[in-house]
């Protein structure tokens, strides 16, 4: 890098959107000293939301977002859990379509399962409840202990990492995420900044073309993955249309039909108007009491996401070790057993 863009990047947020607006891209060093300055509070808040609205109206480019998530993870919190292999399970967001927190249920029937997860997550951005609102909810406290979050993982199989607690340079820019109120960049990067650094990573995603940047990242990064999407714009697996799954195994399209399952309509994955609502219908299915679509949407992608952190299992063992976790009440006490440690 020149001196000469050193210092305009290091100092003026104008030339940068000079050159974003030409249609210009950043190099993944570049990317890096802008998050830097981003997180340091060097620009203000009009200036953030010009720069975000670039990647609204253009494509992120694989060293740009591989730039930004490189420096979110030189300054998050250490949080070295490698002694368990942990799973995370996450979705992109952004989709629009405010499901209930489907992901979140699949962590507690995985974790139910008897597989570790270690979830990095955050409040709903542009839906009703995101994993911290449900958890939260129901009373946990987030921390970035690591003892804590060890001996979660360790007696409940699941640990939570809220993304502001464990990601501080992030808060500068979470006003300005929430009065745009749309999907951004942000959205891309939230899944590859856990400071977990994660070696198993089950993906949702709401587009393929995001379905396409991320297996590039996937290869990049060197970690055993699956992204999903709904060919009907959902970032998790909806049975309400085709879905696409791409990973280390290679590409592969189903529909709920082929894979033993019925094919529901949108409405029945609402979360509804409220965080109580959508709490209530989270704990429905750990309860065993949810619709056959909600419990169905949380058995497909809570076997998806078995089969990426055991690529050689067949689905069919994975979705009769989601019902049986479900079933049993595996899940509901692995949900049980985390918020009691994390009160």
């Amino acid at each position: 890098m020149s001196l000469i863009v050193y210092y305009l990047l290091q100092n003026n947020m104008k030339q940068i959107l000079y050159r974003l607006f030409d249609h210009q891209s950043l190099s993944r060093e570049e990317a890096a000293m802008v998050m830097t300055n981003i997180a340091a509070g060097k620009y203000n808040d009009a200036q953030m939301a010009a720069f975000i609205s670039v990647y609204l109206m253009r494509s992120i480019e694989l060293e740009e977002i591989i730039g930004f998530r490189n420096a979110l993870l030189e300054l998050a919190i250490p949080m070295d859990l490698s002694e368990f292999d942990a799973l995370d399970i996450v979705g992109t967001g952004g989709d629009g379509k405010n499901t209930f927190n489907i992901s979140t249920c699949s962590c507690f029937a995985v974790a139910g399962a008897g597989y570790k997860v270690a979830k990095h997550g955050n409040y709903g951005a542009t839906s009703v409840s995101g994993a911290s609102n449900v958890l939260e909810y129901y009373g946990a406290k987030f921390t970035t202990d690591i003892d804590i979050v060890k001996r979660s993982l360790d007696v409940a199989g699941f640990a939570y990492l809220h993304a502001p607690f464990c990601n501080p340079a992030m808060k500068n820019v979470a006003p300005v995420r929430k009065n745009l109120g749309v999907r951004t960049f942000f959205n891309v990067l939230g899944p590859l900044i856990s400071p977990v650094r994660p070696q198993y990573q089950c993906l949702g995603v709401y587009n393929l073309k995001m379905m396409r940047l991320y297996n590039y990242i996937y290869q990049n990064l060197g970690v055993q993955y699956s992204i999903v999407h709904s060919l009907d714009g959902y970032d998790e697996i909806s049975l309400t249309d085709t879905f696409k799954i791409q990973s280390n195994m290679g590409e592969f399209v189903y529909t709920p039909e082929k894979i033993g399952f019925k094919r529901y309509e949108q409405k029945e994955l609402w979360g509804g108007e409220s965080v109580d609502e959508a709490a209530k219908i989270f704990l429905n299915v750990l309860d065993n009491k949810a619709t056959d679509a909600q419990r169905d949407a949380v058995i497909i992608n809570s076997a998806f996401a078995i089969q990426t952190r055991t690529p050689m299992k067949p689905l069919e063992q994975c979705i009769a070790e989601v019902v049986h976790s479900l079933e049993e009440g595996h899940a509901k006490k692995a949900f049980e057993k985390f918020i009691e440690i994390y009160k």
